[in-house]
């Protein structure tokens, strides 16, 4: 059962309804103390170094954690993004029913979620068990996701 939490950002039913949101650029500067993305950040991917972070207020709450992205056949879009939905015992709709723990989507199909961060993924962002546990109670909806090369 997908969880949804209010959001105090105009037009995100209209978003969640769709499943897609434009990618953006980031115009805010970047955090302070070593994540690669802007102070408005709450879920932070960098994809040449592999690691991620969750932010508060431009610092780091979390982080960095090991990930796994997209496969050259199915990249990880770059770009700053919002989650729009969560669901806690996802199933993949795509690949066989394949199991999606702790499910936290910001990009289309694409989402944060528990697999293996040494198995590339087909634009998802793997997670180990216990980073995927920690982003998925911490992101809510209408936070900002930022994927930079």
């Amino acid at each position: 059962m997908p969880i949804i939490r209010a959001a105090g950002i105009a037009g995100l039913a209209a978003v969640a309804a769709t499943g897609v949101l434009p990618a953006t650029k980031a115009t805010a500067a970047v955090a302070p103390d070593g994540a690669p993305c802007g102070v408005s950040t709450r879920a932070c991917v960098k994809l040449s170094s592999q690691q991620a972070w969750l932010m508060r207020d431009g610092n780091v709450s979390y982080g960095p954690v090991p990930v796994a992205t997209g496969q050259p056949s199915a990249p990880t879009a770059p770009g700053t993004f919002k989650v729009f939905w969560k669901d806690l015992h996802h199933r993949s709709s795509l690949f066989h029913n394949a199991p999606m723990p702790y499910s936290v989507f910001f990009d289309g199909d694409n989402a944060f979620h528990e697999d293996n961060v040494r198995v590339p993924s087909h634009g998802c962002v793997h997670l180990t068990p216990d980073a995927a546990r920690i982003f998925y109670n911490t992101l809510h909806l209408g936070d900002e996701v930022q994927i930079v090369p």
